[in-house]
């Protein structure tokens, strides 16, 4: 076959194809465009939306509500259950306690960051919260307890934590046990091995 015949074989072939139009092929250049820059826009506000929903790292909308009666419970590995049980039996003396009455779930998130870094920064150990029970709500759950339940794990000082007995407000509180300092750690050392000889 001819270098001539090739190309009357391949221009048949080609016989009923059109070429491009042009100004289409730049509608759909802008059609994609827009799409995608809907998509960037729709991702801005998915992120805006979560950063209103999580302030200072604790989320602050959108959880599942606990039973008014559902008591709370948490312990890390590591907490002996000798201590668990005694902060569950209110064992342990309450060095400091935050009430969380008639505050909103953003003064509430702000409160507990605070109470949790500040406490700390103390060396105190044993902390009461005050949630509520939820008895003057309208919410089929209890709104400020859901929200503490959610928010005390993502402290890494707090090492436990449970509903409290009834004399320190039962099922409407939750006492919290956070992790010793080294400098507590020390002196805890120290006072056990006073009066040994090495």
């Amino acid at each position: 076959m001819s270098d001539n015949d090739e190309i009357k074989a391949f221009q048949a072939e080609l016989a009923d194809v059109k070429p491009l139009n042009p100004k289409l092929t730049e509608r759909q250049r802008i059609k994609q465009a827009s799409e995608s820059e809907l998509a960037l826009l729709a991702r801005r506000q998915a992120a805006v939306s979560e950063e209103k929903r999580v302030r200072d790292g604790l989320v602050t909308d959108g959880i599942d509500l606990l039973d008014p009666w559902y008591p709370l419970e948490f312990r890390r590995d590591g907490v002996q259950i000798g201590v668990f049980k005694k902060l569950k039996q209110g064992s342990y003396g309450i060095e400091a306690t935050l009430d969380l009455h008639r505050m909103t779930i953003e003064q509430a998130s702000h409160e507990v960051r605070q109470f949790i870094k500040e406490a700390a920064g103390y060396d105190l150990r044993t902390l009461l919260i005050v949630h509520g029970k939820g008895q003057h709500s309208d919410s089929p759950g209890v709104i400020l307890k859901s929200y503490v339940n959610a928010w005390l794990p993502e402290f890494a000082d707090v090492q436990a934590y449970v509903s409290a007995q009834v004399r320190h407000g039962g099922l409407g509180a939750v006492y919290v046990l956070l992790r010793k300092s080294e400098r507590k750690k020390l002196e805890n050392r120290i006072a056990i091995n006073k009066g040994r000889i090495d």
